[in-house]
Formats: C-alpha cells, sequence, structure tokens
C-alpha cells in the first residue's frame, strides 16, 4: 500500500490575482473551506499517512495553517523552493523526503471525487513506473494524454511525435502515481515540467506508464469562472471519498 503522497503547492496563482496576493492558491475558499483541506481528506481516505507540501509562494501561510498534519491525521512536511521550480523540478527537489517508496502526486488547485485506492491497485497490478489519472476533455481546453487499447499511455501533449496505432485523446486532471525510480529519469535541470520533459523520455523509452480513465467528477480553481464552478459544484453536492 503506497503510504506517501505530494501536494504541489508552491505557484503563485497569477490568474486568480488580486486573490492569491494575499491568499496561496491551494487556501482559497471553496464552498467555505480552504481546498488544501479537501485535498488532504482525500489523500487520508487514500491510505496515506505522511504528505509533503511543496511551498514558495506565501508558503508560511500554508505552514501556518497545517502545522505538522496532526489535526487532519496526516503527517506532513514541507519542500521550500528559493525559485519556483516548475512540476518535475519540485518534485526532484523534494527527493530527500520522497525517495525510496512509491508516492502520490497531486496538484494544489485540483481534485477528483475517486477512491485513490482504486488507482493505486491499478499502478500497482500492472507494476507501472508511472500511473496518470485520465478523463474526457469536452472543451478541448487541456493538452492531449493518449492511451492505446490496453490504457498505455503512448503521447502526451504531442510527444513523441512517432507514435502509430490508433490512440485515444484524454486530459490529465493532476494526479498521478510514480514508482521510486521516477527520479532516474529526470535529468540535470533544475526546473522542468514532469508531463513536458519527464513524461516523453518515458514514453520514447516505452517504459511502462499507464492511464486511470475515469468519469469521476472534477474541479480546479485555476482560474475566477473555475472556482466559482467548483464553489457551486461543491456547495449543491460535496465530494465523497
Amino acid at each position: 500500500m503506497i503510504r506517501r503522497a505530494m501536494v504541489l503547492a508552491a505557484g503563485r496563482g497569477t490568474r486568480l490575482a488580486p486573490l492569491t496576493d494575499t491568499t496561496p492558491k491551494p487556501l482559497v475558499p471553496v464552498a467555505g473551506r480552504p481546498l488544501l483541506e479537501y485535498i488532504l481528506e482525500f489523500l487520508r481516505a487514500g491510505g496515506i499517512a505522511d504528505v509533503v507540501v511543496n511551498l514558495h509562494h506565501l508558503g508560511e501561510r500554508i505552514t501556518d495553517h497545517l502545522g505538522d498534519g496532526a489535526r487532519f491525521g496526516l503527517r506532513v512536511r514541507y519542500s521550500w523552493e528559493q525559485n519556483i521550480l516548475d512540476t518535475g523540478g519540485g518534485i526532484k527537489h523534494a527527493a530527500p523526503l520522497l525517495a525510496g517508496e512509491p508516492f502520490v502526486v497531486m496538484n494544489g488547485d485540483s481534485l477528483l471525487e475517486l477512491r485513490l485506492e482504486d488507482v493505486i491497485a491499478r499502478h500497482e497490478a500492472t507494476r507501472a513506473l508511472a500511473t496518470m489519472v485520465v478523463r474526457a476533455d469536452p472543451s478541448g481546453r487541456y493538452p492531449a494524454v493518449e492511451l492505446d487499447a490496453d490504457d498505455r499511455v503512448r503521447r502526451v501533449a504531442g510527444r513523441p511525435a512517432d507514435v502509430g496505432g490508433r490512440l485515444r485523446p484524454f486530459m490529465f486532471p493532476g494526479l498521478h502515481v510514480f514508482a521510486p525510480s521516477i527520479f532516474d529519469w529526470m535529468g540535470d535541470e533544475d526546473v522542468f515540467s514532469i508531463t513536458g520533459s519527464t513524461y516523453p523520455k518515458l514514453l520514447a523509452a516505452d517504459a511502462p506508464v499507464y492511464g486511470f480513465v475515469t468519469d469521476a467528477r472534477w474541479i480546479t480553481i485555476d482560474t475566477p469562472s473555475a472556482l466559482a464552478d467548483a464553489d457551486r459544484e461543491l456547495r449543491a453536492a460535496p465530494f465523497r471519498f
């Protein structure tokens, strides 16, 4: 059972300014509570005990709110970034707190209504190096994650380009699971995207990367309109994990 997770929470949330000038995006209220609290509940319900949160913009607000995590039934530790390192760089920077065990990573500005245990079980059953949760994207707004008939991820955002066979496009809502060896696929750079840099390397090498397809409800707070939608969604029907 996977017991460790990381929440990506270092970003500035510029599209939510001026709200995020004084409040870090993960602490923005949704239906009366900071989104980050829902995220911790989701992780705890999925069997996670140890959470790493990366920090930069207004990070002390997050540490003051979460403390050591005990009141959420978790152990929370922090990975401070002097400069924002993007998703891949943030994960790599937190390696001293994550390495040696498989772990979950999720964005600090979005949430899915599903059972994390089911995602972890699929990851373990396929012996994947990485598992990406994916869902349909009727809007076409997000870069495509393309799966083959066996739910192997074959292309992310058009990379690698030379992929044959019929593929199905999905979007990536910000939840994935990694084997400890994921760090072996990260280069020497400090600032890089996990989807833009690491995943293309994995796919070009035919490493075992799988998709977990879901139609679960999903919210994000990446824009003011998305925040308003998320607030209405959770007030009308709270997520259940």
